[in-house]
């Protein structure tokens, strides 16, 4: 029995992993064509809060209890470091600068869970600090690539600083999470995503934005990708991996999304591989392997 439960254990987290790696890759390019029609903040804040609705609508009938007070404060809290801040801030950003480079920067992620996992006590193993420096070295090599030193806004300091802001906030509160009262199960995405949602669309009336007068067919279908595949099917996949593995292994995704962000430019955008791009790509792959492979059961 004991052997099956593991099992199945594995193969959950293979799943989650691999969503949170390819879907989460492109949806950084579905951000970019959504943004074409609406608002940034505003399409953010419809993305979470539509998907919150139904997630939570779901998990009601399903028969979850509604979750506590308490349960409801953790929720938001982590809904305004994960979706508001770490999501918002991308859509906001990828007005003035591409994808990929939008995918590119938010690979320091793994560093700041690090940094914020040893604020608890949890210690790094050499061997991720190894993966960590070899996938970043990957990232390096991808940027010099030249695919990404064309994209609107490269080298813009503002952009940049904003980047490293998302994912820092997105680390702490993945992070932080593991340890706040939260609802069980899915009702935690949902949760999260509702009252990130909310706080998004609060920004966006703050901000003056409005409906646009007119959606293009590839903005909806942009925004039907981020609510089902990107904040339904990845953030709920997420979040399981940060009950279920290290932080540290949830988060490998950003190495991954970058190289993903990278192929999805090529199909849809035309771009073309440079030969040092190539070898970023199993560079990357290998930091990858080496974090997931760490023995360390803390981070």
């Amino acid at each position: 029995m004991f052997g099956l439960q593991q099992h199945r254990k594995q193969v959950l987290v293979a799943l989650a992993l691999t969503s949170t790696y390819f879907i989460w890759g492109l949806t950084y390019l579905a951000i970019k064509f959504g943004i074409e029609s609406f608002p940034p903040f505003l399409m953010a804040g419809v993305r979470f809060t539509v998907a919150g609705l139904i997630l939570y609508g779901v998990m009601r009938y399903l028969g979850a209890p509604n979750p506590t007070k308490q349960q409801w404060l953790s929720a938001t809290a982590i809904g305004l470091l994960l979706p508001a801040l770490g999501n918002g801030t991308v859509c906001y950003v990828q007005q003035t600068v591409s994808s990929s480079v939008a995918a590119l920067s938010i690979a320091t992620a793994p560093i700041w869970m690090a940094i914020f996992a040893s604020l608890w006590g949890c210690k790094i193993t050499a061997k991720e600090w190894l993966g960590i420096a070899i996938g970043l070295i990957g990232i390096i090599l991808l940027n010099l690539g030249g695919t990404f030193n064309n994209a609107a806004g490269h080298g813009n300091l503002a952009s940049a600083l904003l980047l490293i802001f998302a994912a820092a906030s997105w680390s702490f509160g993945a992070v932080w999470g593991r340890r706040l009262d939260m609802p069980h199960g899915l009702m935690a995405s949902a949760a999260q995503m509702l009252t990130g949602g909310v706080a998004l669309l609060l920004l966006s009336a703050l901000q003056g934005e409005t409906w646009p007068q007119h959606i293009s067919q590839k903005s909806w279908l942009a925004m039907l990708f981020l609510v089902v595949f990107g904040s339904l099917v990845a953030y709920s996949a997420f979040q399981y991996l940060l009950k279920t593995v290290r932080p540290l292994v949830a988060s490998s995704n950003t190495f991954v999304n970058p190289v993903v962000a990278f192929i999805g430019g090529i199909w849809f955008a035309n771009e073309h591989v440079a030969p040092v791009e190539l070898i970023a790509l199993g560079v990357i792959l290998v930091g990858v392997f080496l974090v997931l492979s760490s023995a360390n059961k803390d981070i």
